[in-house]
């Protein structure tokens, strides 16, 4: 459900910004037909109140040296709040993590992680996650082909 606080002005400058971030006040008033002020306004209103959480590159993995995908799914030895905090802690202070998230159903955990090449995954795998006091079990998946990929949310 969105926020009642949002009009169809907000709506729009919202879906044009998570298409570009770029975009200047200027090409959001005429996009949206506002004066530029109007958007200005808007806008830092929308970052103040969090609907704007922050701007970013969005990076080619591939040319950058990690074009392995990995879908790892963990279960974790106890479960109990500190052993979950503890894995919390280890997947805050690994990069190649690029999303984690907590599950119901049989396995606790499934995250993504992209890696240079196999090595770095077998690596990742049997050097950090596996010898993690909180890890019991641990299943990879490689993506062969990503058909989709967004962050962009449905308004």
């Amino acid at each position: 459900m969105v926020d009642a606080r949002l009009d169809q002005f907000d709506r729009k400058i919202l879906s044009l910004l998570q298409a570009d971030g770029r975009l200047t006040n200027n090409d959001l008033s005429e996009r949206v037909n506002l004066s530029p002020s109007q958007c200005s306004r808007r806008r830092q209103r929308l970052e103040d109140d969090g609907f704007i959480r922050g701007y970013r590159a969005v990076l080619d993995r591939d040319r950058l040296g990690f074009p392995l995908v990995n879908v790892i799914s963990v279960t974790l030895a106890t479960h109990n709040r500190d052993n979950a905090q503890r894995f919390a802690d280890l997947l805050a202070r690994l990069p190649e993590v690029q999303e984690a998230h907590a599950l119901t159903g049989e396995m606790d955990y499934i995250l993504k992680v992209v890696t240079p090449d196999l090595k770095s995954l077998a690596d990742f795998v049997n050097g950090v996650l596996l010898p993690h006091e909180a890890v019991q079990h641990v299943k990879t998946a490689i993506v062969l082909q990503t058909l989709k990929e967004t962050q962009a949310l449905p308004l």
